[in-house]
């Protein structure tokens, strides 16, 4: 085992593993520590521990110190300083025509470097503008192209439920997210509503999938076949997957009944997906000719299609761009 104390270098932030030496931290102290990036402040969010040794990257950094009132009057001040890097990088950007969103400043606590973080739809050639900005402030500079998630979990916000984004918040890491997880939850596919303000699918589709991938499992399906506990054969119409309840169309005296069972007094064996669409041909196929506005029914099931599909290209677009992400690019690894 080994003695840690866990360090974060902003808001929601990766957190990252030093050695305490011999001084009692408490959660909130603020510490000085070298980094990849040089000497940095850090916040303890996870005080005097022992961890496993393989949960530790060797070799392991101690902390160079406690933070003083010197070291969060000069941090204090690196904030400020950062106001005014940003104003000249986006000055010093429009000047030489990039087409880069400048999303933030940071200075390393001994100032030995400045980084600014930015979006682009693709490469920047941005070398004369990081030698235009080392001759301003006279110092290691360094541009880092960050995604629209990174670039979200600088800037924070509300999301559509009225609270602050989670990723700003508390979301330390992205983690992985599909449409599979919406379809589970039964939620809308349209992707105005699953999509976060990023434009990428929202963070929180993860919190529950795991839930009602499980509680799915022992639900039938839509228009699957089931037997009640009366012994009456009936066809799946809707299903509640928190509640576990089942709608079931049952023919009772040549009547058809929407009635309501609990899944567990049900029998079912769940069909495959293609016997269902080999059923849905055959019935169309009985019915061919007997409905006079066959042809009205076919517009407007051709309209719905064409309708779904350009959802369904929205859907994969927005799939495709959840998977070129990847992870998050702001911190040092």
């Amino acid at each position: 085992m080994t003695k840690v104390i866990g360090v974060r270098f902003r808001t929601a932030g990766k957190i990252y593993y030093f050695g305490p030496k011999d001084i009692e931290f408490k959660r909130s102290d603020h510490v000085i520590v070298e980094t990849a990036r040089g000497v940095e402040y850090g916040t303890v969010v996870l005080p005097n521990m022992e961890v496993e040794d393989g949960k530790v990257t060797q070799p392991l950094k101690n902390v160079i110190r406690k933070a003083t009132p010197d070291d969060d009057e000069r941090e204090k001040r690196n904030r400020e300083k950062e106001k005014d890097a940003y104003k000249v990088c986006q000055e010093k950007i429009l000047k030489h025509g990039l087409e880069m969103k400048l999303i933030n400043a940071e200075y390393t606590f001994d100032n030995n470097k400045v980084l600014f973080y930015f979006t682009a739809d693709g490469r920047v050639d941005f070398r004369e503008l990081v030698k235009d900005l080392a001759g301003v402030f006279r110092t290691r500079i360094e541009l880092r192209q960050v995604g629209v998630r990174d670039e979200t979990k600088i800037l924070g916000g509300m999301g559509i439920c009225g609270r602050p984004l989670c990723c700003h918040t508390y979301l330390s890491d992205f983690a992985p997210v599909s449409i599979k997880m919406a379809k589970e939850q039964s939620l809308s596919l349209n992707p105005t509503k699953i999509s976060g303000i990023c434009g990428r699918l929202m963070c929180c589709l993860q919190n529950e999938a795991q839930v009602y991938e499980e509680l799915n499992r022992k639900l039938p399906r839509v228009g699957d076949g089931v037997t009640t506990p009366e012994g009456l054969k009936g066809e799946v119409r809707e299903t509640n997957v928190l509640k576990q309840l089942v709608k079931v169309v049952v023919e009772v005296d040549d009547e058809k009944e929407l009635r309501e069972y609990h899944v567990d007094e049900l029998k079912f064996k769940p069909r495959h997906k293609k016997e269902n669409d080999q059923d849905k041909k055959n019935e169309k196929g009985s019915k061919k000719g007997k409905n006079k506005d066959r042809d009205k029914d076919k517009d407007n099931r051709n309209r719905k299609n064409r309708e779904e599909t350009e959802e369904e290209k929205e859907l994969e677009e927005l799939e495709r761009l959840e998977q070129n992400d990847g992870k998050s690019k702001l911190d040092d690894d």
